[in-house]
């Protein structure tokens, strides 16, 4: 489609024309393994097996690719599985990583247990210290890979300054962007080279479907990436990407109400008497504010407060609410609650980057605000 367009014509009409067979309004799904050639080695259409490129696929990512405001998208089958192969296709045994010394329990896992051992070293470092970023650079440094907002402590790190550390230090900037989503947030315009999601969160944003994508904005890059998508092949299916793609319709409009329950959620948090601490960026006082105004365009739908008496009423809050569920996973919408010591975050148990115990983390979903705010204040009560 003809360029620019705003952000919510994007998300419905990107990658998405209609049928040029039947004229169906909608993408078909296109559930097949391999396609008929015209003659050896000419393709009808481009395609010749789908784990190289499927037509659903290739929708979603070419979607996917307008919203980041990149040239090359690729998807797969889970989150980890985009980080994973994005951290290989521009690292190689020997090589170096700073991380975030908040990073998401699962990242923390894939470096320690699995990518340590193919040989890549890396540093966790507090990425919003931008001297501590550089004091971590080694000459074998090749990617600074960065969250933000972070989870679950909601930190918020500066992207155009740690692309700046990175780029000029001959390495790379990634960022999870799954926290913000690219409605918020465009991590490729403030100077990252990749971004990646866990589509299963807000951009899919119906908890039926998991996924992820990475993204970048230099074409050869982009070509690096998906031949390692091609090789290893942790690609979604179809009907994955297609339920991917139906989320992604609605994304701008659910988080504006994401955001805006959040907000009033977060304000609510931070005046009852048994919280000790709210963790939102959108709150004046968060550490991370003045960064968030600068960057984001609200401040997302995720909320982590933490609670007296420690985890036994972390745990309480946790199992005591109604119309939030009690679940892993965000970005839904519907309403969730979490204790991420004991859920999400068990893997960084007694490491450095283990997270309070008496911390919870809520996904405030679309439903009524005073819904909501009932529900937790009944089960703080």
């Amino acid at each position: 489609m003809d360029q620019p367009h705003a952000f919510e014509t994007l998300a419905i009409h990107a990658g998405q024309a209609p049928d040029q067979t039947t004229g169906a309004v909608v993408p078909p799904i296109h559930q097949t393994s391999t396609y008929q050639q015209d003659a050896v080695g000419r393709l009808r259409g481009g395609y010749d097996y789908s784990r190289a490129g499927n037509p659903t696929r290739t929708a979603l990512e070419e979607c996917l690719a307008a919203l980041e405001s990149g040239t090359c998208a690729t998807s797969y089958a889970s989150g980890l599985a985009a980080e994973d192969t994005a951290v290989r296709a521009v690292c190689a045994p020997g090589d170096h990583v700073v991380i975030p010394d908040d990073a998401y329990g699962g990242s923390l896992r894939l470096f320690r247990k699995v990518l340590a051992g193919w040989g890549l070293s890396y540093t966790p470092v507090p990425l919003r210290d931008l001297d501590a970023v550089r004091a971590a650079v080694r000459p074998e440094t090749r990617l600074i890979w960065c969250e933000t907002p972070t989870n679950p402590l909601l930190g918020v790190n500066d992207i155009a300054a740690l692309a700046g550390i990175a780029h000029e230090a001959g390495a790379l900037l990634a960022v999870d962007n799954t926290f913000a989503s690219p409605y918020l947030q465009q991590p490729l315009t403030l100077g990252a080279d990749l971004v990646m999601h866990s589509t299963t969160k807000y951009i899919g944003g119906h908890s039926d479907v998991i996924g992820g994508a990475v993204v970048v904005r230099d074409e050869e890059l982009g070509e690096k990436i998906r031949f390692h998508q091609f090789a290893v092949g942790a690609i979604p299916g179809p009907f994955d990407a297609w339920l991917t793609l139906r989320g992604v319709k609605t994304l701008g409009v659910r988080m504006d109400r994401h955001c805006d329950n959040a907000e009033r959620v977060a304000a609510m948090l931070a005046q009852h008497p048994r919280v000790t601490q709210v963790l939102y960026p959108g709150l004046p006082g968060h550490p991370g504010h003045e960064v968030a105004v600068k960057q984001m365009r609200r401040f997302g739908g995720m909320v982590s407060f933490r609670l007296a008496g420690g985890e036994r009423g972390a745990l309480d809050v946790c199992e005591r609410t109604r119309l939030f569920t009690l679940a892993e996973s965000l970005g839904g919408v519907e309403s969730l609650i979490e204790h991420p010591a004991r859920m999400t975050h068990a893997s960084a148990a007694g490491t450095p980057l283990e997270v309070p115990a008496d911390l919870v983390r809520i996904s405030v979903g679309i439903e009524n605000a005073d819904d909501l705010i009932a529900d937790l204040a009944q089960a703080l009560s």
